[in-house]
């Protein structure tokens, strides 16, 4: 696994280099956002801890383009703790936030915890996941919409595939965050984010009403013909 460590602070950025290579990662480290952006296209990491505050583009700039290229998980590190600069970030593809000042033992557990998301789990099945026009393979970890595949984060391909594993049933935010997000600490209004993004990415592809709100309940998918 190779973790693109994007920060400016010299410090911190040699320290997570030091507990991610003692921890068996290969690494390549950025100091600002164009040299990050050269990086993650040569490198092509596994997963990026992007700092907001950068020299030459900040985090959000370097996070919308690694978005429009890459579903790569995407987890932020930032000296801002404000909520509304948690969910700019959530709302823009981010998998995950972490606020300085942070434990390095703290970083590591969330690393370790995206990372688990995106490796295959036992009880998936061979046969993709059909509801309506909507394909979901959990072993490509990949979603289609009539024949339009859909650009998703790994935090959204897994609230999809939980909605789609039961289509009709609605899920409470909580139910959503033990059996999609079971190794996160995200609240309920961080995954709204995530259900938010997953639900304009279905809409583009004409899904606008398969991802429904049961108002003060949750999220159910709607089956279309």
């Amino acid at each position: 696994m190779k973790v693109l460590v994007v920060e400016d602070e010299a410090g911190i950025s040699r320290t997570l280099d030091a507990y991610l290579r003692r921890d068996g990662y290969a690494t390549e480290v950025a100091a600002t956002g164009r040299q990050a952006l050269t990086l993650f296209r040569a490198a092509r990491p596994d997963l990026v801890l992007l700092d907001v505050l950068l020299p030459e583009l900040d985090g959000f700039e370097v996070l919308k383009t690694i978005r429009r290229e890459s579903d790569v998980p995407v987890i932020m590190l930032t000296a801002r703790s404000e909520e509304v600069d948690r969910l700019v970030g959530l709302g823009l593809g981010a998998d995950d936030y972490v606020v300085k000042p942070f434990s390095f033992r703290e970083v590591m557990a969330r690393v370790k915890a995206v990372l688990r998301r995106t490796l295959p789990t036992p009880d998936r099945g061979t046969r993709p996941l059909t509801v309506g026009r909507l394909v979901v393979d959990l072993d490509a970890v990949s979603a289609s919409l009539a024949g339009e595949e859909l650009q998703l984060t790994t935090t959204e391909f897994r609230l999809l595939a939980t909605l789609a594993a039961a289509p009709g049933r609605v899920f409470s935010r909580a139910e959503l965050i033990e059996k999609a997000l079971p190794e996160s600490d995200i609240l309920e209004r961080t995954l709204d984010s995530h259900v938010k993004n997953l639900r304009r990415k279905l809409a583009g592809a004409g899904g606008s009403e398969l991802l429904g709100t049961v108002r003060g309940v949750g999220f159910r998918l709607v089956e279309r013909p």
